[in-house]
Formats: structure tokens, sequence, C-alpha cells
């Protein structure tokens, strides 16, 4: 099979990677909501193929402090997948899972160990949520690993996937999801295929 090349892909392709994330940012929104036994809204999600060089910039800047959720993709198809929010968004997530309320917690305050591990945990259901209906819309076998999760500079959080990315290629399909329960909390979903995988997606829904 001829690899992928993304910067000849063409509107409709484009369009249907849109799709599959939105679909995949929907279902990770009702897991987060059945999670937290509480109503989530969502915005239309945001999608975008951005080079990664970029990504930074379009998540708020790299010094921006967030919470980022990482795992690897194997299976039918390969890659990264990632999930961000800022700092702020991550606390008031894990304090709604850990029945706490937010005007008790330091907001600038480090993350403790339970903290990290229910952050991990929001981060592995909505992400294992998103990949199961890509799985289920391409009948492709999807397994993500176990994943890590860190609180730093965006661009610190990037600079890991980014020897990866630097092998995969430099384009990533980017999902900005924004959550509403009492306040507004932005979310953004990172695929990050090999460029074969891109074309295995797009084939198993007859688009290449």
């Amino acid at each position: 099979m001829a690899s992928y090349d993304l910067d000849n892909i063409t509107s409709m392709e484009l369009d249907v990677l849109r799709e599959i994330g939105n679909i995949g940012a929907g279902n990770a929104t009702t897991a987060l909501a059945q999670m937290l036994q509480r109503k989530i809204d969502m915005s239309v999600p945001i999608a975008e193929l951005l080079e990664f060089k970029n990504l930074g910039e379009t998540i708020g800047g790299e010094e921006t402090v967030m919470a980022g959720v990482y795992m690897t993709v194997n299976g039918d198809i390969t890659g990264s997948m990632m999930f961000l929010l800022k700092k702020e968004s991550a606390r008031r997530l894990v304090n709604q899972l850990l029945f706490r309320s937010n005007e008790d917690i330091d907001p600038d305050a480090d993350f403790d160990e339970m903290e990290m591990s229910a952050m991990k945990e929001i981060g592995n259901i909505m992400t294992g949520s998103y990949l199961n209906s890509m799985s289920d819309l391409t009948r492709l076998k999807i397994y993500p690993s176990v994943p890590d999760i860190t609180i730093d500079m965006a661009g610190a959080i990037l600079s890991v996937p980014a020897i990866e990315f630097g092998v995969l290629g430099d384009r990533i399909l980017m999902i900005q999801t924004r959550f509403f329960d009492e306040i507004e909390i932005d979310g953004y979903f990172i695929l990050v295929p090999d460029i074969d995988s891109y074309h295995k997606i797009l084939e198993a829904l007859g688009m290449a």
C-alpha cells in the first residue's frame, strides 16, 4: 500500500475525518456525564488538521499549564492519542469526581496522588470511548495502551510525543470540544495515526 500524503487530502476525506472526530468526542462527552453522574452539554466540536508546530499556540500557548493524558494506539491502526485540558478545568472535573467543593481547593496547588489517579481515569474513560466509537465506525481493531498523565506547560507535554510525530509526519488531527455544566470547559482530543493508518481509516469507510 502506498504511503498516504496528508498534504494532498481532499475536502471530502477531511470531512470524513472530522465526522469521525465529532462522533468520538460526542461519545466521550456521554461517558464523562455518566462518570460524573451529572448532565454535561457539548458544543459542536471543532476539527482541524494542523501542523504540529502550531499545536501549542492553538491550544492556548506553550506556557499554558495543562493536564495531558497520553496513550499509544495499536492494532489495525497505530499511532498516538492525547486528551488535554487546562489545569483549572482538570481540577474542576477531578473535584466533581471526588465529590469535593471547588471553593475548598486551591486551584494553583499541585495535584496529589489521588487527584492524579482520578484525572488519569477521566482521561482513560474519555479516550477509550473516543477510540471505541472509531472502532465501531470503521470495524477496525484499535487497542489503546495504559495511559500516562502529566501536569505541565503545554510545550513540555507536547515535547514527549513530538519525537514520534517527527517520524510519523508533522500534521495531526485535533478535535476541540467544549463541555458545559455550570461553566465552560475546553478539552482537546489529539489523534495521531501514522500516515498509512489514515489511509486504512478512510479505506474502511470506502473513501480510499
